[in-house]
C-alpha cells in the first residue's frame, strides 16, 4: 500500500465506541411473512410493533429520512459465488507461472488496458470500464460457509453447533433491513434469491427474526389477496376499518392505535397496490428482455434481482446453485477446473454483463452497488484430480455500480496467486464500504440480546477509497 493510500485508510478508521448516529427505523419483516388464506391476510395486516410510542415512531422516521439523504445508494445486490471461485481463472489469471499454477485457460485483453482476466469472461473484458476488480481480500476467517462475507465480519464463522452459525452476528442484509429499511414503503427491505437459503444464505444471527431475508424464490404469487377477497371487497373493508380506528383514536387519543395503524397501511398497500406481487412475476418482463437474460437459474435470478430493486428492495442476495463454484476435482458433482468451471464460465458472464448493462440502460446502476464474490478463493496449485482445493489466504471479487469508478485493480497478489503481496483487505472493509453507501454509520451499534452494544464493523476496518 503506498503511503498516501495508507494514511487515507486510517484516517477514515470508523470509530467503535462514538455511538450511532443512525436509529434503526425499519419496519419488522413479520410484515412480510407469507403463506395463504385468511390467516396470512390477518396476521399481516395486523403485525406491528406496538411497543413503540408515537413520539419514537416519529423520530425514527425524521432520523431515516436524514440518514437516507446521505447514502450514495439505494440498493445492494450481493451475488455469492457459492462454493468459493478460483481467482487465478477468473479474475487474478497468471499467465506466466507454470502450467500447475496457471492452469488450462488462457487471459484476454479487457478494455482497459494493463488489466487481463480469464479469456471464458469476454463480455466482462469489453465491459471492464464498468467493473471494479479486488485481488487483495483477505479471507483467512472465513470457511465452507456464507457466514463471514455475508456478514462481511471477521467474528462471523461456521461453529460445531450449527445454531450457533455465524456468532450471532448479522448479515449486510439484515444490518440493512434493521438501519435503512426498504426503499417503498411496504416492500420487503431483504430478499434472498437462492434454491437454498439454508446452504447459501445468511440471515439476522442475533439481531432477531423480523430482519430475516424474505425467500424470494419461495414467495413469487404469494402476493395476491387470498382467495375470496378481491380488490373491491379489500379496499371497502380497508376504508371502514380506518374509519372506525379513526373514531376510536378521537375517543381514546392511543398512540399505539396510530402506529399500529401505519403498519396495517403499509400491509394494506403491499397487497392491494399489486406492487410486491408485480415485482416478483417476470412474466410481466418483454419477452425479448427475457430472451436477454436467458432461461438459466442465473439469468432468471438476476432479471428478479433487477426486477426487486426497481420495486424499492434495498437489499438482494442471490446465488446460482449450492456449491457451484466449488471445484475440487472430476471426482465432484461440480467438476473440475476444466471440466467444471469451463462450461459455467459463459453463461455466468452473460449474466453478470446482462444485469450491469440493464441496470444502467434504465438509470439504475448509479443507485445499486453490485457485489460478487464467494467465501474464499482456490488454491494456487491444480491438484492430481485436476480441481482447486479451498484457498483462505486470497479472493478475488467484482465490484460495479453503485458510484465505483469502474477500470481498476485494487490489490495485488505474489507470482504464484497464493498470497496478498499489496493493499490487503478484509470483511471490515467490505462491510464499512456497503454501509456507508447505504447510508448506514459504519461506527453504529446493534444491541447483543445480553444488552451488550456490539460494533456493525468488527476490527480495524474502513470504507476502502479506491470505490468511491
Amino acid at each position: 500500500m503506498s503511503r498516501s493510500a495508507a494514511s487515507f485508510h486510517k484516517l477514515q478508521q470508523p470509530s467503535h465506541h462514538g455511538g450511532s448516529s443512525f436509529a434503526a427505523y425499519a419496519p419488522p419483516v413479520d410484515l412480510l411473512q407469507v403463506g395463504s388464506g385468511r390467516r396470512w391476510f390477518l396476521r399481516t395486516g395486523l403485525a406491528g410493533l406496538a411497543g413503540l410510542s408515537l413520539p419514537d415512531l416519529l423520530h425514527h422516521k425524521a432520523q431515516a429520512n436524514s440518514d437516507r439523504t446521505r447514502a450514495k445508494v439505494n440498493s445492494v445486490i450481493l451475488v455469492w459465488l457459492s462454493g468459493g471461485a478460483s481467482q487465478i481463472d477468473t479474475w487474478d489469471p497468471k499467465p506466466q507461472a507454470p502450467k500447475e499454477i496457471r492452469g488450462p485457460f488462457g487471459t484476454i485483453q479487457t478494455s482497459v488496458a494493463g488489466i487481463e482476466i480469464c479469456e471464458f469472461l469476454p463480455r466482462q473484458a469489453a465491459m471492464m470500464d464498468k467493473f471494479a476488480i479486488i485481488r487483495s481480500m483477505d479471507a483467512s476467517a472465513s470457511n465452507h460457509t456464507p457466514t463471514t462475507f455475508q456478514a462481511a465480519n471477521p467474528k462471523s464463522r461456521r461453529v460445531a453447533d450449527s445454531t450457533q452459525d455465524g456468532g450471532g452476528y448479522p448479515s449486510m442484509g439484515s444490518v440493512a433491513a434493521k438501519f435503512r429499511g426498504p426503499n417503498v414503503p411496504g416492500v420487503p427491505p431483504f430478499v434472498a434469491l437462492a434454491d437454498s437459503l439454508k446452504a447459501d444464505v445468511y440471515g439476522a444471527g442475533l439481531l432477531g427474526y423480523d430482519y430475516e431475508p424474505l425467500d424470494g424464490i419461495s414467495a413469487a404469487g404469494k402476493f395476491n389477496p387470498p382467495a375470496g377477497i378481491d380488490a373491491f371487497r379489500l379496499n371497502d373493508r380497508h376504508q371502514l376499518r380506518a374509519q372506525l380506528d379513526q373514531f376510536r383514536q378521537h375517543t381514546e387519543l392511543s398512540p399505539g392505535l396510530a402506529l399500529q395503524d401505519r403498519y396495517v397501511q403499509e400491509a394494506y398497500q403491499m397487497v392491494a397496490s399489486g406492487t410486491v406481487a408485480k415485482a416478483f412475476d417476470i412474466q410481466q418482463e418483454p419477452e425479448r428482455v427475457r430472451e436477454q437474460y436467458g432461461t438459466t437459474s442465473f439469468g432468471k435470478k438476476a432479471l428478479l434481482a433487477r426486477r426487486l430493486v426497481e420495486a424499492g428492495v434495498t437489499f438482494i442476495t442471490l446465488s446460482d446453485a449450492w456449491g457451484h463454484w466449488d471445484h475440487h476435482g472430476d471426482d465432484v458433482r461440480w467438476g473440475g477446473i476444466e471440466k467444471g468451471l469451463k462450461p459455467m464460465l459463459p453463461g455466468f458472464d452473460h449474466g453478470i454483463t446482462t444485469l450491469i448493462g440493464d441496470l444502467e440502460q434504465r438509470g439504475l446502476l448509479e443507485s445499486t452497488l453490485v457485489l460478487v464474490l464467494g467465501e474464499f478463493g482456490r488454491g494456487p496449485v491444480i491438484n492430481a484430480k485436476l480441481g482447486r482445493d479451498h484457498w483462505t489466504p486470497v479472493m478475488s471479487m467484482l465490484v460495479a455500480g453503485g458510484g465505483v469508478p469502474g477500470g481498476q485493480v485494487i490489490g495485488a497478489t505474489d507470482s504464484r496467486g497464493a498470497a496478498i503481496q499489496e493493499r490487503r483487505l478484509g470483511p471490515g472493509d467490505l462491510a464499512a464500504t456497503v454501509f456507508l453507501k447505504l447510508g448506514i454509520d459504519p461506527s453504529s451499534h446493534w444491541l447483543h440480546p445480553s444488552g451488550r452494544p456490539t460494533p456493525l464493523v468488527e476490527g480495524d476496518a474502513a470504507p476502502i477509497a479506491e470505490l468511491g
